[in-house]
């Protein structure tokens, strides 16, 4: 959630159903790499494994929302259900943000994020900027985030720099080449599910 923050003034770099769709997609990896969900033997829907809960409410909860085999875009729609409203609230309590109000064309309610833990946020951004800018490889944590953000076509959004080198190395990144065989096909099904969720959206279905 901190990458889609702009620093300078609390909004985000993309729409707030971009946003959904790509935390409900890093939801939907740590639950894979935390054993509770997997793939079924055809690849095609996920479904829990292990129902043990885990140590954070927000993944625990979207654990209790995959009652039954989904595929990759519908978990991510039944996942991003309150998800964002439930990371804000975490991150509230962790420090790491505020939430403001404010008004869209004097009008509309809305809201800001100001970053409280800007030293954090800002080590999470270089951690990520180095490997989006090529300047050292991804491992599987920063591989997902990044592959997250190239879903939503949001990578040249959240870092400066030449607009089709950023999505040329994001699109390499995505590819997976920084992951086991197992992690990697979970990783393309849900970015697929996330890409796919992020076009119905926008599109209005």
């Amino acid at each position: 959630m901190v990458l889609f923050i702009v620093p300078e003034t609390g909004r985000l770099h993309v729409s707030g159903s971009a946003a959904e769709n790509a935390l409900a997609g890093a939801v939907l990896i740590e639950l894979v790499e935390a054993g509770r969900v997997a793939f079924e033997p055809n690849g095609k829907k996920m479904r829990v494994v292990d129902p043990t809960p885990v140590n954070d409410p927000v993944l625990n909860e979207a654990l209790g929302l995959l009652t039954k085999p989904l595929r990759p875009q519908s978990a991510v729609e039944r996942v991003r259900k309150r998800l964002w409203d439930n990371v804000v609230r975490q991150a509230q309590d962790h420090g790491t943000i505020r939430v403001e109000p404010r008004k869209v064309l004097g009008i509309f309610p809305a809201k800001s994020y100001p970053i409280v833990d800007e030293a954090g946020a800002e080590r999470l951004r270089k951690a990520v900027g180095e490997v989006v800018h090529g300047y050292r490889g991804a491992d599987a944590r920063i591989g997902s985030l990044i592959t997250l953000l190239y879903a939503v076509d949001a990578v040249h959004k959240v870092f400066p720099g030449d607009k089709r080198e950023i999505k040329r190395r994001a699109k390499e990144i995505a590819r997976g080449n920084w992951a086991g065989d197992a992690v990697r096909r979970a990783v393309e099904a849900i970015q697929a599910g996330v890409t796919a969720a992020a076009s119905a959206a926008a599109s209005g279905e």
